[in-house]
Parts: C-alpha cells; structure tokens; sequence
C-alpha cells in the first residue's frame, strides 16, 4: 500500500426490506372512540363554563333564581331544571353548539363507517345471516337519529327516541355475531365483555327514560346522568371493534359491496351478471380457520384498518 494514502471502509449496507410480507398497522386517522370522548366533555365543559347548563356534580336545584353576576370560568351557584346538564342541552347554544353539530355529523358518519366494516367483515367470514343484516340497519338508522337531532330542531325528542333504541338493538345483535364468529378463548373474552358494555346501556338507557319522564329535580338529574352513562358505554362499545378491524383489508370492503350491489340491485343486473358478482365475492371470503379475527398482522399491504 503506498504511503500517504487512507483506505476507507465502506459502512455496511441494510439488506432491503422483504416486500412479501408487510405488518398491517392502522391508519394514522383517530380512533372513533377517544377522539368523540374527548369532544363530546369539551362540549359539557364549555356549557358548564358558559353558565348554560350545571355541572354534573351539582344535585341543588331551585324553582327560580335572581339573575346573578357571572363569574368566568366558575359554574352556576343557582341552578334551575332549565340547567340539568342532559346531552342537548350542553350544544344547546353557542359557541358550544357549533362543536356539538361538527361531534353529531362526523359520528353519524364514522357509526355508518363502522357498521359496513362490520357488516363486511361478518360476510367475508361466511357468516352472512339475518341478524348481520338487522345489525346493519339498526346502525344506519342510529345515524340517521343522531343527524335529527342536531338538524331537527323540532323533531330532537324524535331523534333522540330513534337514535337510543337503534343503538342498543345495534350493541346487542353485534354481540350475538361476536358469539357466532368466535374462534378463540380471546374472542369469547372480547364477547363477554361487550355483553357487559350492552347490560349497562340497557340499564342506563330504561333508568333515564323512567326518571327523565317525573317532575323531581332530583329525578331529572339522575336522567341525565343515565344519559351520559349510555352515551360513554356506546362510545366504548364502538371502540372495540378495533380489535376486529386490524385484519380488515379491501377485499373485505369489496365482499361487503358486492354482496349488497348483487342484493340490492337485482333488476338492473341480468342472471349473468349477478352470478358473476356472487363469484366475485365468494372469491373474495376468507375461511374462518385460516384468518381468526384475533389476528392482526397481515401480509397484505391493502390493510385499511383505519378504525
């Protein structure tokens, strides 16, 4: 080697990664359940500060009370029925209100979001049956109740009668498929803990109907506490499928699609093509022994476990 010169030691190069095979890691979109949580108590927080409602804790209610002299950032010290905190009436008025219609639009869409998926998924486990297709419905029609209630002023009561019912009915049939698609002693564990979360939304739901119906103050208060139970329950309820939804991919997206476009549009489409389409989407199903839904990394790059 001559003098003077320096060899250089070339730094050792990772090998590329395998593109055969990828973990399925969710999208970088929020998660349904956290994030609605924590806008839906921004909601309360604001009307409780903006002296529009009371705050949970208080039990103390008057008749009438003397205009008092707000005092920003404390709550009320004279609380009226008018100012029981129930869920409507915390996006009752302004500013709150705007970021209570923005919770009630974007929940009713991602509920939608979640039913499909879910309904999707059911069928490409070869589990397609009734109470899939009930399930469905009730959770499409969950988020139709929870637009009327913010866009229909006048039919709130209605929405909010539709909405409740429709999204215990949805809890409890997702239960019963829970059952129906399990494999694994994880996944009877995630079913007996969602029968939990439907036992206490039924509870909380019949306890606010019957208190919100008497006169007492006492008695609304603890209604609109049942209210806020019910709502944080179906939250959580919702939050679980994500454990389902880590080995969602498109070809379940497609199977649920071309399962309702050969359902739902069978006189546009001719015998042929809908038999090409049943194939397509039974093409499309996986076996239940050979993807659990307890699975969660895929290697497939199309995972869209976004949810």
């Amino acid at each position: 080697m001559a003098c003077g010169t320096a060899t250089v030691t070339p730094h050792p190069t990772r090998p590329p990664p395998d593109p055969s095979c990828r973990v399925a890691t969710p999208a970088r979109s929020p998660p349904l359940t956290p994030c609605l949580e924590q806008r839906i108590w921004i909601v309360y927080a604001m009307a409780v500060m903006n002296h529009h409602v009371c705050p949970v804790e208080n039990w103390s209610y008057n008749v009438t009370c003397t205009e008092e002299l707000a005092r920003p950032g404390f709550p009320k010290t004279c609380c009226t029925i008018q100012d029981i905190p129930l869920i409507s009436k915390c996006g009752s008025f302004p500013p709150e209100s705007c970021l209570f219609s923005l919770i009630g639009n974007v929940g009713a869409f991602m509920v939608v979001m979640v039913c499909f998926l879910r309904y999707a998924q059911v069928i490409e486990h070869s589990h397609q049956c009734w109470i899939n297709t009930s399930a469905l419905v009730s959770g499409c029609t969950n988020a139709v109740g929870l637009v009327m209630v913010d866009h229909a002023k006048s039919l709130h009561y209605v929405g909010a009668g539709v909405a409740f019912p429709a999204g215990l009915l949805f809890v409890c049939l997702q239960c019963v498929l829970t059952y129906r698609v399990a494999l694994t002693a994880l996944d009877y564990w995630m079913a007996h803990f969602r029968v939990s979360l439907a036992l206490g939304a039924m509870v909380s739901l019949v306890l606010s109907g019957i208190f919100f119906v008497h006169e007492s103050f006492v008695l609304q208060h603890a209604a609109a506490i049942c209210e806020w139970v019910f709502t944080v329950d179906i939250l959580v309820f919702y939050g679980t499928f994500t454990y389902e939804f880590g080995t969602v991919t498109s070809e379940t997206m497609m199977a649920g699609l071309q399962h309702c476009l050969h359902h739902g549009s069978g006189i546009l489409m001719g015998p042929r093509a809908r038999g090409s389409t049943l194939g397509g989407a039974t093409k499309g199903l996986k076996s239940p022994g050979g993807s659990s839904t307890s699975t969660h990394l895929n290697c497939t790059p199309e995972s869209i476990a976004m949810l």
